[in-house]
């Protein structure tokens, strides 16, 4: 045992201080006024990493940032020369360091009492790490709120216009002749039908809808989304092929949202590939789940992008909105243990990987 550890031993008082916060949720650290380290807890183990072993007996710069163990210091001899506390008393956000030389958000207050003749400084410090990650969540549904809101009321200002340029583009298109205006009217028609569709993924991404789950027929319904790939392509010859596991038939879910999500993921397979390209869609059950395959070999995802192509309003298309992924992957992962992942290779191809819950029909008693 060491004279610091004995020191603590031999006060009654500082006993039972001693063992009243080895178990807070709190760093309790104190020093003596050559910056000593006296005391660390278990909790100051866990928030900066190191053993007590490693601390105690030691110079506190063991575990402090050299800018901040220079600020420390300095306020440490500042008050042993003129007593007047600073911090003292109060509390302070700081940047602090673990061992591996993670920084972490901080709150930490400052005590100093003085045990027979001896100066003792005392730090009180909470990792912050997930309140500021709360704190952030909720100011980003804060966001996403007023976002929808006024996205909602856009939406409501901007789609019965569109739809009267919409349907009279249309209209002019069956009565004029001149090449030069129809290719006029078709653009007019083609960019009506963009922001349409925008403002659908808009809609659907900040006006969530509650599931209406059901048990449903996956085989009939990536089947009928096969077709519809299929009819909407015309001019692109796209092997599709589906590769059915029979006891993966049926899976508990909203039939209506897994179809917008299939006919969005294979629409994106459809137009990743060249014509004669593949797209495989194979199902499996893997425990209680359902797993769905959309294989593509297709031009792939440059790596760069495969850590932002789910986040929302990212697009690498020149007329995408950047919300298809991302409205897909929430809807996957509103079904209980739901899940959506993407392996991809540049010059080799995309496979998505989703996750469904698997349904069994009762036995019969």
């Amino acid at each position: 045992m060491g004279k610091t550890e004995k020191y603590f031993d031999q006060n009654e008082e500082l006993v039972f201080l001693k063992h009243a916060v080895e178990n807070t949720n709190e760093a309790f650290v104190t020093i003596d006024k050559d910056h000593k380290v006296l005391f660390f807890n278990k909790a100051a183990e866990r928030i900066f990493g190191y053993d007590r072993k490693e601390v105690v007996g030691h110079d506190l710069d063991v575990i402090m940032a050299p800018t901040c163990s220079r600020n420390h210091r300095e306020a440490v001899a500042r008050y042993v020369e003129t007593k007047v506390p600073r911090r003292i008393g109060h509390e302070t956000e700081i940047l602090a360091m673990r061992k591996g030389g993670e920084m972490f958000p901080a709150s930490i207050s400052f005590s100093v009492a003085e045990v027979e003749g001896r100066v003792i400084f005392t730090g009180i410090v909470r990792d912050m790490t997930e309140t500021r990650a709360l704190q952030e969540k909720i100011m980003q549904s804060e966001r996403l709120a007023a976002l929808g809101q006024l996205v909602a009321e856009i939406s409501h200002e901007i789609k019965n216009p569109l739809m009267m340029i919409g349907g009279f583009s249309q209209q002019l298109l069956r009565s004029v002749s001149d090449p030069k205006d129809r290719n006029k009217l078709e653009i007019i028609a083609k960019e009506v039908k963009r922001l349409e569709n925008l403002l659908a993924d808009l809609r659907e991404f900040h006006g969530r809808r509650a599931l209406e789950a059901a048990p449903v027929d996956l085989h009939r319904l990536l089947q009928d989304t096969i077709a519809i790939v299929r009819e909407n392509n015309p001019e692109k010859s796209v092997n599709i092929e589906l590769m059915e596991d029979p006891d993966g038939r049926f899976v508990f879910g909203d039939e209506e949202r897994l179809k917008q999500v299939f006919l969005n993921l294979m629409k994106n397979a459809s137009e990743a590939v060249e014509s004669g390209g593949n797209i495989l869609v194979v199902t499996r059950v893997a425990d209680d789940k359902v797993v769905i395959d959309i294989q593509d070999n297709g031009c792939g995802i440059p790596q760069e992008h495969q850590q932002k192509i789910l986040s929302p309003f990212f697009t690498t298309k020149e007329n995408g909105t950047g919300l298809g992924l991302c409205i897909s992957k929430r809807i996957i992962e509103e079904h209980e243990g739901g899940g959506l992942e993407i392996d991809s290779q540049v010059g080799r191809g995309t496979t998505i990987h989703l996750k469904l819950p698997l349904y069994r029909e009762p036995k019969n008693a």
